[in-house]
């Protein structure tokens, strides 16, 4: 069995804002190419996370990456699609702005990474607004892998997505683990999505509430503590 190593290491990792803490004493570790999802409530501080990773607010505690870690990111709401009036290769050219666009190798791998996701290079030329919420979803997915990223960061990917179509992004996702070896953590409020995808869950309420493989952490004591008598997805597929 191939040895894996650690491309992420959370230790103690706390988050304040206003003096009120967000996030208290937080510690895992990501083996590359593994696939974390990360659960809890509204307002456990998943989304807070994702943007101490990022290395976007200040955090106490200590956060590791691998030595040229290169992350991918697509957030839950990057805007209203009718309030951008975009086209499709426009909005690649903001991801490629330091880059000359017309350079051939560029519109070949903007196509390459369009393909990847299962959409044709003809949808450059469409307006955001016009796409339907999975083909914008799979768009931002080829967005973020385009500079061959070797983790991906995913804040509830399938948002506003019907059931089919979160099975279209999530066998999407798993493919790109298997053939290109990235570590994906997601953000998930659905349990099935948990068991059939991730190889470790991250159970977060403020702080850790369990971390480990799902069939082992994902006890009902255990989801009893993190939703209480809050409502947790739990779709049939």
């Amino acid at each position: 069995m191939k040895e894996t190593m650690p491309i992420l290491e959370v230790k103690n990792l706390s988050v304040s804002f206003d003096k009120q803490e967000v996030l208290k004493d937080v510690s895992f570790s990501v083996d590359e190419g593994d696939v974390l999802a990360i659960i809890g409530p509204n307002g456990a501080g998943k989304s807070v996370l994702f943007r101490a990773l990022l290395g976007l607010i200040p955090f106490g505690g200590e956060i590791k990456w691998r030595e040229n870690a290169q992350i991918g990111y697509v957030p839950q709401k990057l805007f209203e699609k009718a309030e951008l009036p975009l086209t499709v290769k426009e909005f690649f050219i903001l991801k490629s702005r330091n880059l000359f666009f017309r350079d051939r190798w560029i519109i070949e791998s903007i196509s390459h990474e369009l393909k990847s996701v299962g959409l044709n290079q003809e949808i450059l030329g469409q307006q955001l607004a016009n796409l339907s919420r999975g083909q914008f979803q799979r768009v931002l997915i080829a967005w973020a892998i385009l500079k061959h990223p070797s983790t991906l960061l995913f804040d509830e990917p399938t948002a506003g997505i019907d059931l089919a179509g979160e099975d279209t992004v999530y066998n999407l996702l798993r493919r790109l683990r298997d053939e290109r070896g990235m570590t994906i953590l997601i953000i998930s409020h659905d349990l099935n999505i948990v068991y059939r995808y991730a190889d470790k869950v991250l159970c977060l309420n403020k702080e850790m509430l369990c971390f480990g493989a799902p069939q082992d952490a994902l006890t009902g004591e255990q989801i009893g503590r993190l939703y209480g008598e809050g409502v947790f997805n739990h779709h049939e597929h």
